[in-house]
């Protein structure tokens, strides 16, 4: 494997970082995006409990806020709760976009990854050939040897490139997709959650 990499030249350095990156956020966003993670089972039920039993304290609304990405839209509900629907509307959305930008952390850096990897492989290609035409130039084409160093690191460096985009990508894409997916029932979850609480707020004006 080392020799395979010293082959393929200078390039291969930033070549393997890449992958060491794409490798490093696919690990992160795993555990970090999964479902009991982002929104834990039954918490909407949960907390509605606690507020049919007027349970609900700051110290639980607290707590909320720092278990999960549900639990912090949440906690931002339930802190304008006494107030009007669409004053918990805003709150609720409002710190909805900072919970969408946290699980979307690194996937921008992903997605280069993803792009440069590739480009990085076809600059490779490209030094790689030159070499071989500076070679025929200069000790013309009956020297095999002088001409593989850089028909080597041509394609190593392709086939490094394309290595490290491939999964890159399909990360890329999946983790996007997923927290598409985790939004959605987020948004299901609060929805849920406001409505319940007018309905009641309606019924004890009433």
């Amino acid at each position: 494997m080392v020799e395979i990499v010293k082959s393929g030249g200078w390039l291969m350095g930033p070549i393997v970082l890449c992958a060491i990156i794409a490798m490093g956020i696919i690990l992160e966003r795993f555990w970090t995006l999964q479902q009991k993670r982002v929104i834990p089972e039954d918490l909407t039920s949960k907390v509605w409990g606690w507020v049919k039993k007027n349970q609900l304290d700051q110290k639980q609304i607290q707590s909320l806020h720092q278990g999960s990405a549900l639990g912090q839209i949440l906690a931002a509900g339930l802190m304008n709760r006494d107030q009007e629907r669409s004053v918990m509307k805003d709150s609720i959305e409002d710190t909805g976009r900072h919970v969408v930008h946290e699980l979307e952390r690194y996937l921008e850096t992903l997605g280069t990854v993803a792009a440069i990897s590739p480009l990085l492989g076809l600059l490779g290609t490209v030094i790689g050939m030159v070499k071989v035409f500076t070679a025929i130039t200069t000790h013309g084409v009956g020297n095999p040897t002088v001409l593989a160093g850089g028909i080597a690191e041509a394609l190593i460096t392709t086939a490094a490139g394309l290595t490290v985009a491939i999964p890159a990508l399909i990360g890329y894409r999946y983790y996007r997709n997923r927290v598409d997916t985790l939004v959605v029932d987020m948004e299901k979850e609060a929805i849920k959650l406001v409505e319940a609480l007018h309905r009641r707020q309606d019924k004890g004006g009433a």
